[in-house]
Order: C-alpha cells, then sequence, then structure tokens
C-alpha cells in the first residue's frame, strides 16, 4: 500500500476521542443544535427568498388572468394544472435525480463530477421535453375526453401551446439550481429570480394590456420571464467565475455512464409527480361538478396559496437534502443525522404557522386575485382545510429532502403513492361526490394523504441507519475502494466547524 498524506497533519484520532465524539453525536449539545440550524438557515433562506419572488411572478399571472374574465381564469388554471402534470413536475422530478450525486460528490472532494452531472441532465430533460411536446400538443383533446367543458378547454390548449418554449427553459434551469446549491451557492439564484420577476411585470402590462393579447400573453409573458432567468443566472456564474472550481468542457463523457443519473431519476420523478399530480387531478375533479367555471377558477386560486405555504418547507428540504448530502459524501454520518433531527423539528413549527395563516386570511384571500363573488366565497371555505393539510404537508416535505440527500428516492416514491393515491384519493371521491361533501371534499381528501404520508415519511427518518448511508456514499461517489482516514480537529469553539484532515491510503 502507497500511503499519500493529504495534509501534514496525519495524527489519528484515539480511541478514547472516538469514543466521546461519538456520545457527543448522540445527544448533541446546545451549541451543535445552534450551529446546525445556522447552516441550514444559510442554505434555505436565500432558497426561500428565491422562491418568494417566483411565487410573486405566478401570482402576478394569475392575477392578470383573474381580471380578464372568469373563463379566462378557468382556462388558465387548467392549463397550468394539465402543464403541471404532463411537464413541469416530470422535469422537476427528473433533475432531483442530480440532488445526491452532486451534493455527495462536493462532500467527497469531487469537485469535477458536478459540471459532468449537470451536462448529463440537462441533455437528459431535453430529450424527455420532446415527448412531452406531444403530450401538449393534444391538451384540447385530452380535456374534452375528460369531459371538461369546451369553452374551458380550449382556451386552455391555447395557453399551453405558448408555453413550449418553459420546456427548454426548465431543462436548464432546474439542474443549475442543484448544481450551484450542492456548492452552498444560493445568491446567483436569487438575484436571477428577482430579476426575472422585475422583467416579468412590464412584460405582461406590454402583452396583456397594451397589445391585448390576453390570456395568450399572460401564457408568452410566463415563458419569457423563464428564458431570462437562464440566461441571467448563466450570465452573472461565467462572469463571477463561480463555475471554475467544478467546471470541465463538455466532453464524449457526457453521454457515458448514465446509469447513477437514470436510476435515482426515475423514483425522483416518479414521487415528485405523484404528489403533485394529486394536487392538480383535483383541479380536473373540479370540472366534473355543478358550474365548474367557479371550482375550477377557485382552485387555481387554492393551489398558488399552497404553493406560497409550500415554499418554507420546499427550501428547508432542499438545505437538509445538501447538507445530508455533504456530510455522507463527507463520511460524517453523524452530523448528517443532526442535519436531519434539526430540519424536521424546524419543520414540525412551520406547519403550525402556515395552518395558523391559512385560517387567519380565510375571509379576505380570494379578494386578492378576483372580484367574483361565487370564487371567494368558496375559496374562503377551503381555506381552513388547506391549513389542516399544512400540519402534515410540513414535515413530510422536509423529511421528504432528508430522504433525498441519503439517495432514496424509491423511498419517497412509494410513500407518495400510498398516502396520495390508496389513501387520499379514495376519501376525496368519496366525500366529494358520495357523501355530497362537493369542493370541500377534494381538500378533506388531501389532508387524509398529507397526515398519513408525513407519519410515515418521519418513520423513515427516525429509522434510518446513517452509518450505513455513508457507505453507500461512498459507494455512489466512486470512493468506496479508497482507504479515508478522516481526523477532526478543533481550536476548542463548538462554534466554529471542525477541520477535517484526510489521510488516503491507494493501492
Amino acid at each position: 500500500m502507497e500511503t499519500q498524506n493529504i495534509t501534514s497533519h496525519t495524527n489519528l484520532l484515539s480511541k478514547m476521542d472516538f469514543e466521546k465524539q461519538s456520545l457527543t453525536s448522540i445527544f448533541p449539545t446546545i451549541t451543535e443544535l445552534k450551529t446546525e440550524a445556522k447552516s441550514l438557515f444559510s442554505l434555505a433562506f436565500p432558497t426561500i427568498l428565491a422562491a418568494l419572488i417566483l411565487f410573486a411572478r405566478t401570482a402576478t399571472s394569475m392575477l392578470f388572468l383573474g381580471h380578464i374574465s372568469q373563463l379566462d381564469l378557468a382556462g388558465g388554471s387548467l392549463a397550468i394544472a394539465f402543464g403541471n402534470i404532463t411537464g413541469y413536475s416530470v422535469l422537476a422530478g427528473l433533475s432531483l435525480a442530480m440532488d445526491p450525486l452532486c451534493s455527495q460528490a462536493f462532500g467527497a472532494g469531487k469537485p469535477k463530477l458536478l459540471s459532468l452531472h449537470l451536462q448529463r441532465t440537462i441533455l437528459f430533460l431535453l430529450s424527455c421535453s420532446l415527448v412531452i411536446v406531444a403530450l401538449w400538443f393534444n391538451l384540447g383533446k385530452i380535456m374534452v375526453y375528460l369531459h371538461q367543458d369546451p369553452p374551458i378547454a380550449s382556451l386552455a390548449q391555447t395557453y399551453i401551446l405558448c408555453s413550449l418554449p418553459d420546456l427548454l427553459s426548465n431543462s436548464f434551469l432546474h439542474p443549475l439550481r442543484i448544481y450551484l446549491r450542492a456548492q452552498g451557492i444560493t445568491s446567483p439564484i436569487t438575484l436571477a429570480t428577482l430579476a426575472g420577476t422585475i422583467f416579468h411585470i412590464p412584460i405582461n402590462f406590454l402583452l396583456v394590456c397594451y397589445l391585448g393579447w390576453g390570456l395568450i400573453g399572460v401564457s408568452m409573458a410566463a415563458a419569457a420571464s423563464n428564458l431570462f432567468v437562464v440566461i441571467f443566472l448563466v450570465t452573472h456564474v461565467w462572469m463571477k467565475g463561480l463555475h471554475e472550481p467544478t467546471w470541465t468542457r463538455p466532453s464524449s463523457e457526457c453521454f457515458k455512464d448514465w446509469g447513477p443519473l437514470i436510476r435515482l431519476a426515475i423514483p425522483s420523478c416518479v414521487g415528485v409527480c405523484l404528489e403533485w399530480w394529486w394536487y392538480e387531478i383535483m383541479t380536473v375533479l373540479c370540472g366534473l361538478l355543478i358550474y365548474p367555471q367557479i371550482p375550477v377558477a377557485a382552485m387555481g386560486i387554492l393551489i398558488q396559496t399552497t404553493s406560497l405555504l409550500y415554499i418554507f418547507p420546499s427550501s428547508l428540504g432542499f438545505a437538509v437534502s445538501t447538507r445530508v448530502g455533504n456530510e455522507l459524501g463527507s463520511n460524517r454520518p453523524n452530523r448528517a443525522r443532526l442535519s436531519a433531527i434539526v430540519a424536521v423539528s424546524f419543520a414540525c413549527l412551520m406547519g403550525m404557522t402556515a395552518s395558523a395563516f391559512a385560517w387567519g386570511v380565510s375571509d379576505v384571500w380570494g379578494r386578492i386575485f378576483t372580484n367574483d363573488i361565487g370564487i371567494i366565497q368558496l375559496t374562503a371555505a377551503a381555506l381552513p382545510i388547506l391549513g389542516l393539510c399544512e400540519l402534515g404537508n410540513c414535515p413530510q416535505t422536509v423529511g421528504c429532502g432528508v430522504v433525498r440527500g441519503t439517495a432514496r428516492p424509491s423511498m419517497a416514491a412509494n410513500i407518495n403513492l400510498g398516502a396520495f393515491y390508496l389513501v387520499g384519493t379514495p376519501v376525496a371521491v368519496g366525500l366529494t361526490f358520495w357523501a355530497g361533501y362537493g369542493f370541500c371534499g377534494l381538500w378533506l381528501g388531501l389532508f387524509a394523504a398529507q397526515i398519513c404520508c408525513a407519519a410515515m415519511m418521519l418513520y423513515v427518518v427516525a429509522t434510518t441507519d446513517w452509518e450505513r448511508e455513508a457507505k453507500r456514499a461512498r459507494k455512489l461517489t466512486c470512493t468506496e475502494d479508497v482507504d479515508v482516514v478522516i481526523t477532526a480537529q478543533s481550536n476548542g469553539d463548538l462554534s466554529d466547524p471542525l477541520i477535517y484532515v484526510v489521510t488516503v491510503a491507494a493501492d
């Protein structure tokens, strides 16, 4: 064996020190909890800010649709639902395969792998977009087949066709976000999202109000804004040189060894789609109710509302996924466990806060989007139930982030399948169409699904074998055949991160 010292400090931890460190990891101190919370917050806060800015942009589109006409709002809501079901959720889910690959590779000290994963994922998403295009061209026929109102289906077809450039933008945008977040780089994403939102408002006024393009203008403005975000983000990162530590030029390697990406992408996509689809299927079911324009439009507003509340747990979920992946890639399973504990605790507090918000604004929220009394009343009736859903949604979303960081997307997919389709769907359909609860019955079904999903996800997180996951991370980052000894050094201040000295012994 030939031993190469990475640094001049090669003293190994004594057995006593190692045992002391293990006991500390099982019972973390207040200082360690605060330090981990600070690390999570530093990753989550820029993501939350970027997501809030993005929500403002999406809400702007809904506001323009709502003030054109009730029919345009219903048509746009149906188109957005179909786009989420068949396009946006698919691309978002497939791209999440990058999350553990990049975060664990970065933690393992293999930064050049990040750009390779980025290039492969972009090519993969672009290929999948071709299938999505074929579906979008047939939206009108599909909606009529599903017994949707023909005028609503016609407008939805028009809206979705004008959104085709969004597939190209999202094929680049999702991988770029994960590539940067795995390195702890979040501010460029926030800046790019802010720039896109600033661009979005005048382009809407130009296309909708000045040129009078109505629903077509809203769709084209949304697509143009996303394209602007991609261009701004790439330009900013390139000019600042943020890519240099991890960047390699595209080569034939991009077309090789897609196995790990695809093995993670498929269950990741299934897990995301199963949850996203359930929300959008509710919009389709609204079209089967009496006087469908009002419930479809109200559902569009409520989905925007739950999207707003979802920003906080999803951002924390992305943060804990990165932290868990980095720590497992660095062979520090106890740090990964601590990150999971802190994140899930915060998620429970988020759930209670989100629930209180939904109850508090139930009487006034609908008036922000429309002046139609029927839509406002239906929105107010469902918002308290939506608030109850958040009690389960926040913990399960963050728990999903923990599972994603350990590269176990199949686990999340199975949980979503059981909770949303074996529990939530029968409850929703039964209460809505058989028990006579109507529109609110759909949201009661979602409540049942979220509670079941949260219970199963928290059980998985609580029973995770972190030592085993660290070994899996070494295998995923191709370091399983390397004898790695990690020595922790500290200056005595637990608020400062430990300095890890690595000694590598290779054949």
